[in-house]
């Protein structure tokens, strides 16, 4: 190897560990911020190695550092749109957690969610980790993985990034989550309305009866069993939908 490449080898290497690790970092499963910060380093170093030599064929190197600079920033910027899209798609148990939670009568059972360090229903919390758990064990994180080497063949560095496309592949990945979070809740908004239904005609057929004392209680026993039965086939849809979105993005 010659020295005079050394410089060169630095510099692309950089601008592959921007994108890769930006991805890494907002990777389902894998970037948590239950995951140790040095892990998911070492991750996005060992796979920016990984995918030095087929990027070194694809990408031009700019002759003037403003032209690195100005590559390091697009780097980035898609590693954040390809990353975001995904979290917004895994956003998508919080939402049908919060459904749930309301459902159920448990809303204002509030724990801090591991993954995002904020207050979010019990029931979402629970959800997200049973995702994260599913994610890693159905090895749905290779698919990420392999993600991330697919978007240099989508997004070839240095190649313009339209902004118009990026912002429609983000309002597709917030619709298609939040279609998705109704989708897995569904089960539990079907029980809110015959449960509510049910005490509404009880209230009308029976006064003097306190529904209020009755139905809370009621309300999260049924909720539960409803949650024991649907719980396999919510992560499944979940499951099913993330892995065919990492598909669409990657190509694969």
């Amino acid at each position: 190897m010659q020295i005079a490449i050394l410089p060169e080898l630095s510099a692309l290497f950089v601008l592959v560990f921007a994108r890769v690790g930006t991805l890494v970092m907002l990777m389902p499963g894998i970037g948590e911020r239950t995951i140790l910060s040095r892990g998911r380093l070492a991750l996005a170093f060992f796979l920016a190695l990984l995918l030095l030599p087929m990027v070194r064929g694809v990408m031009i190197m700019p002759s003037e550092p403003a032209g690195i600079g100005l590559l390091l920033v697009g780097e980035i910027l898609t590693g954040l749109a390809l990353g975001g899209c995904v979290r917004l798609l895994m956003g998508a148990l919080q939402t049908a957690g919060l459904i749930v939670a309301q459902t159920m009568g448990l809303g204002f059972a509030m724990t801090v969610d591991p993954s995002g360090g904020l207050q979010n229903p019990s029931i979402g919390n629970f959800l997200t980790m049973l995702g994260i758990t599913l994610i890693l064990a159905t090895d749905l994180h290779h698919l990420a993985i392999g993600a991330i080497h697919e978007s240099y063949r989508v997004l070839p560095p240095g190649g313009s990034v339209e902004t118009g496309d990026v912002l429609a592949l983000a309002v597709k990945a917030m619709g298609q989550g939040f279609a998705l979070a109704v989708q897995i809740s569904a089960p539990f908004i079907v029980f809110g309305l015959l449960f509510n239904l049910g005490l509404g005609v009880l209230a009308r057929l029976m006064p003097q009866l306190q529904v209020f004392f009755l139905a809370m209680p009621a309300s999260i026993l049924g909720g539960m069993l409803v949650l024991l039965a649907a719980v396999g086939v919510m992560m499944a849809v979940f499951l099913e939908d993330l892995g065919a979105f990492l598909r669409q993005i990657s190509g694969l």
